[in-house]
C-alpha cells in the first residue's frame, strides 16, 4: 500500500539534450524507490539506485512476462498486447534467446571485425571526399549500424527508407500520435513477415534464415515470435548503436581536456568507450519495466504483488555510492561496473557487437582527424524530441 505517498509525474522534465534531470539524484538520496505516475496507465514505481536497479533486473519475483496490458504505466500510447523476448521470462525468453545465441558470440563478432572496419573507411573516405563541414550522422553515425545490422540480420539494405520511416514513427512518445505508432508497428511486421517469406522461397546465409530454419524445422518458435524477434533486432541493431554513437562523439568534442588525453593516449580508447555508456543516457525516460509476482522488499518500500517497476539505467549508472564523481566524464576510469546493457537475464545480447562497432568507428575517426572538432557552437547542436532513445539530429564537424 502507498497510503499518503508522493506520486511523482514522470518522466521528468525535457530530455531533449543528454543531460539526466537533478530530480534523479534527489531520488536517489531522499527517495530511491518512488511512486510515479506516466502519461498512460496506471501509477508505479521508479527504481533510482544501483543496488535497487540490478535486483528488479535479476530477481526472479519480478516479471517481464506480466508487463503487458493498458494498465500497465508507459511513457508511449502503444500497449504491449503480444509477447515478444522483451516480455519474456525464463524458460521462455531463455529458449527465443539461445536461437541467436551463436550469433552473437565473441568469435563471430570478432570475426565481423574486418567488415565494420572496411564500412568504417569507406565511410569516412566519402566525407573527406566530400570535404568539411560534414554532418556525421549521415555520414557515420547512422549508416554504420544500419549496414551491419542489415548484413547480419540478412535485411535488404536498399530498404532502410521503408524502415527507418516506421521505425522513426514506432520509437516515438508523441502522446497525440497513437494511431501513427500503432500502424507504424503494423506495418514493420508486415514486412518482416514478406522477408520471412522470402526467406522461406530462397533460404540465404544470414541470421533471418536461420530463425526461420528454427521456425519451421524444430519448431523452436511461433511465427508471432519469429517476426517480434526479428524486428526487435534490427530496431535494437540500429537504432541504439546509431544515435550513441553520434551521442559518444559529440561527449568526446564538448570534454576538450579528456579528448586531449584519449588523443595522447590511445590505448584509453575502450575504458573510455566504457565510460561514455556510463555516462551517457540512451533512454529518454526509465524502462525495463517488471511486475511483482509477490510481495518484495526493494530498498526502503514493500512492492506488493501485481504492482510495476520501472527502473532508470542512468540514474543507477551515477549511484554515488558506486561511481566515484559520478556526474563527470573521465576517460580513464578505473572502477565502473555500469549497467549500460541491463543485467540479468535479459543483459543486452548485441552487446559485443556494439562496443566493437564503438570502438572501430570512434578510433578511426579520430586517428583520421586530428584536428576534428564541432562546426557550430555546442549549444547549436539540435537533438531529437519526442522519442524513446536520445539521439542528436545532426552533428555537424569539420577537420
Amino acid at each position: 500500500m502507498t497510503g499518503d505517498r508522493k506520486v511523482h509525474s514522470y518522466p521528468f522534465g525535457d530530455s531533449g539534450g543528454l543531460g539526466l534531470d537533478p530530480r534523479y539524484g534527489r531520488l536517489r538520496r531522499e527517495e530511491p524507490v518512488a511512486r510515479v505516475r506516466l502519461p498512460y496507465g496506471e501509477d508505479g514505481w521508479l527504481a533510482t539506485r544501483y543496488d535497487d536497479v540490478k535486483k528488479v533486473l535479476s530477481d526472479p519475483r519480478f516479471r517481464s512476462s506480466l508487463a503487458r496490458g493498458d494498465a500497465m504505466p508507459r511513457v508511449t500510447p502503444n500497449i504491449e498486447r503480444d509477447s515478444s523476448l522483451l516480455s519474456m521470462d525464463p524458460p521462455e525468453h531463455t529458449r527465443i534467446r539461445r536461437l541467436v545465441s551463436m550469433a552473437f558470440t565473441p568469435r563471430r563478432i570478432e570475426a565481423m571485425r574486418p567488415v565494420v572496419q572496411q564500412l568504417t573507411d569507406s565511410l569516412l573516405d566519402d566525407m573527406e571526399a566530400k570535404g568539411a563541414p560534414a554532418d556525421l550522422v549521415p555520414a557515420l553515425t547512422m549508416p554504420l549500424p544500419i549496414h551491419v545490422i542489415c548484413e547480419m540480420l540478412g535485411v535488404p539494405l536498399a530498404d532502410q527508407s521503408r524502415f527507418l520511416g516506421w521505425t522513426e514513427v514506432a520509437m516515438s512518445v508523441d502522446l497525440e500520435g497513437e494511431d501513427r505508432i500503432v500502424a507504424a508497428m503494423h506495418q514493420l511486421m508486415a514486412y518482416f513477415g514478406e522477408l520471412i517469406e522470402e526467406r522461406r522461397r530462397a533460404p540465404a546465409d544470414d541470421l533471418l534464415t536461420a530463425l526461420v530454419v528454427a521456425r519451421d524445422e524444430r519448431d523452436s518458435l511461433s511465427e508471432e515470435e519469429l517476426i517480434g524477434f526479428g524486428m526487435l533486432l534490427l530496431i535494437a541493431g540500429h537504432e541504439t548503436t546509431a544515435n550513441q554513437l553520434g551521442n559518444f562523439v559529440y561527449t568526446l568534442l564538448t570534454h576538450p581536456e579528456q579528448l586531449a588525453a584519449l588523443r595522447e593516449r590511445p590505448e584509453l580508447l575502450g575504458g573510455a568507450v566504457e565510460e561514455m555508456l556510463r555516462l551517457t543516457p540512451l533512454t529518454s525516460s526509465a524502462h525495463f519495466l517488471r511486475v511483482a509476482a509477490e510481495d518484495v522488499e526493494l530498498g526502503p518500500v514493500t512492492v506488493r504483488a501485481g504492482e510495476a517497476v520501472l527502473v532508470s539505467l542512468p540514474s543507477a549508472n551515477r549511484d554515488e555510492a558506486v561511481f566515484d564523481r559520478p556526474d563527470e566524464f573521465v576517460v580513464d576510469r578505473d572502477h565502473n561496473p555500469h549497467i549500460a546493457f541491463s543485467h540479468g537475464a535479459h543483459y543486452c545480447i548485441g552487446a559485443s557487437l556494439a562496443r566493437m562497432e564503438f570502438r572501430i568507428a570512434i578510433g578511426t575517426l579520430l586517428s583520421r582527424f586530428p584536428h576534428l572538432e564541432l562546426a557550430v557552437p555546442a549549444d547549436e547542436i539540435t537533438f531529437k524530441r519526442n522519442r524513446l532513445i536520445r539521439g542528436l539530429e545532426s552533428l555537424p564537424v569539420r577537420w
